[in-house]
Formats: structure tokens, sequence, C-alpha cells
């Protein structure tokens, strides 16, 4: 069946088959948050992407084998509160943005930065630093050797603009200079976005819209 990234709290799974990926994307929680199972297919390593809520449901995604690490976006509460029973039933190690990880209540194992690659198995992933909905959120970037590339987003970018900034101009002023310069400006159009929330764009469709975005401050 073709992707289409539209999920539910209680609904099915929906899986992103690619060459060297498997994306299987599931809301959990009642902010109806996004979890991201990648699953290298070449070793079948596995990484998850925010243990935001549900750790039974989460378990159940993973599987008999496990997940060998756990990266969460930000510190918001809503993206962590299944990580430690997810931690506790996998040992799997864990990873935020430097500039998060205290507010994150789970012990960090490996702090990332800007720049920073990481790898579920065969595939490598790079850490994008965004400041402005929170000072560590980390974007996680694949940029498929087959295809175009997958960003991973957590609440900094979402269909319709970026993450919420509490009517902070400084903090919008941030994340949308990141957000530009880190992610539109050097990813093409057909980019597939995974946001913490809510279905799936790309930044093609996005793009012509952050003129708006800037004028309208949010």
């Amino acid at each position: 069946m073709t992707y289409s990234g539209e999920v539910r709290v209680g609904g099915p799974a929906d899986v992103h088959e690619l060459k060297d990926l498997m994306i299987t994307k599931i809301a959990v929680g009642p902010m109806d948050n996004n979890a991201y199972l990648l699953r290298c297919r070449a070793t079948d390593e596995q990484l998850l992407i925010d243990a935001a809520n549900d750790a039974g449901t989460l378990l159940g995604m993973i599987g008999d084998d496990g997940i060998a690490s756990v990266v969460t976006t930000h510190r918001h509460g809503d993206h962590w509160q299944a990580l430690a029973e997810v931690v506790a039933a996998t040992g799997a190690r864990t990873y935020a943005g430097r500039h998060d990880a205290e507010g994150i209540p789970v012990p960090t194992d490996v702090l990332l930065d800007d720049g920073d690659t990481l790898r579920v198995g065969q595939v490598e992933l790079t850490a994008r630093h965004l400041v402005g909905h929170t000072p560590g959120s980390i974007v996680l970037v694949y940029d498929d050797p087959h295809g175009h590339p997958h960003v991973f987003t957590g609440d900094c970018l979402f269909p319709g603009g970026v993450g919420n900034t509490h009517k902070d101009p400084k903090a919008f002023a941030s994340l949308i200079h990141d957000v530009e310069t880190k992610i539109f400006d050097v990813l093409p159009d057909e980019s597939w976005v995974y946001p913490g929330h809510g279905n799936d764009t790309t930044l093609g469709a996005e793009r012509p819209h952050l003129p708006e975005w800037h004028a309208r401050g949010w």
C-alpha cells in the first residue's frame, strides 16, 4: 500500500518502505504525538524517534528485535512520557540535543550537536540543531542515496509553519532562521518531512509560504 503518513491514536501504523530503510509511523498519547521506528533493511537494527507515550503500543511496534537506540527530539514532556519504560525494556542507548538533555528525566547517553551523525545499522542520519521551539531541539536528516532526503523535524516544522515559539519574537526569529538556513536552503523540494504531530508534508509544499510565516511572526 502507498504510504500516506496519516495516522491516528488507536489506529494502525503506516509504513514508508525505502530501499535501505523502513520507516514506521504511529500516533500515541493525548496530544497525538508521532513516533517513528526506523529499521535498517540490511541489518534489521532499529532506532526509535520520540518515545512519546503509550509504551505498550511502542514496544508492540518495536517487536522482539528490540531497538539499539532512541532519539528524543526535544525536552517537552509529551515527547518522552514512555522513554523510561521503553529504555528499561530494551536497553536502548539514548540520544538528545545537548541543550535539551537536562530537561529530559531519563539520562542521555549521547549528546547531539549540530552536524553530528548517528547510525541505525548501515543507514546514517545527520542531526541539525534548531533553536527556538526549545533551546536544544534536534532534527534528523536521512539523505537517501537512492532518492530524496527524509527529515524528522520534531516540533520545529509542520505543515503550515514552524513550531510554537509562544509569541516570543526572538524565539521565532531564531527558529525561522534555523529552519530556513539548515533545512530549506540546503535540501530539495522533494524532501519528505515527518513532524512530531499530525500529517507529513514536503519542503516543496511549504517553501512558497515562508514569506507568509515571516509576516505573521509565528
